[in-house]
């Protein structure tokens, strides 16, 4: 793996009492490379702004996730190189729906995450918002095309 997880755990161990399967750790060590700043990703295409229309938890947050992968893809690097995530949801029921979601695009990276339930979010219709961090390792790292 590229960078180094420590105490990696699984939400399913931490919160056994909510149907979460999230892959996270306490901390990620970096070194040197190229690191991606992504700005909060929303339920809405890079490629035009349009909103995915939906006001369904799950696929809101599986626009969110394919936007943070197509967007590090477009850094030169992959999914493995995400190492921090930043969760905001409107409604604290949409929890379990969007980390199980977020789960299926994390799983065995480990990334380190931060929860928030806010009042709103930009626009009305969003559920959930996605701050992302990677770091690409030098040695990894495939110049865009």
């Amino acid at each position: 793996m590229a960078h180094t997880r420590i105490r990696r755990f699984n939400t399913r161990d931490t919160y056994p009492e909510q149907a979460l399967d999230t892959d996270l750790c306490q901390a990620v060590v970096t070194r040197g490379g190229r690191t991606v700043w992504m700005r909060g990703q929303c339920p809405q295409s890079l490629d035009d702004g349009v909103d995915i229309g939906s006001h369904d938890p799950a696929e809101q947050t599986h626009r969110v996730m394919q936007n943070i992968r197509q967007l590090i893809e477009e850094a030169g690097g992959t999914m493995a190189h995400l190492v921090k995530v930043v969760v905001y949801i409107t409604d604290v029921r949409h929890r379990e729906a969007v980390y199980r979601t977020m789960g299926e695009y994390i799983r065995g990276v480990h990334p380190v995450s931060t929860g928030l339930v806010v009042s709103a979010l930009a626009r009305p219709g969003w559920l959930v918002e996605i701050d992302a961090t990677a770091v690409i390792p030098d040695d990894e790292w495939q110049a865009p095309a």
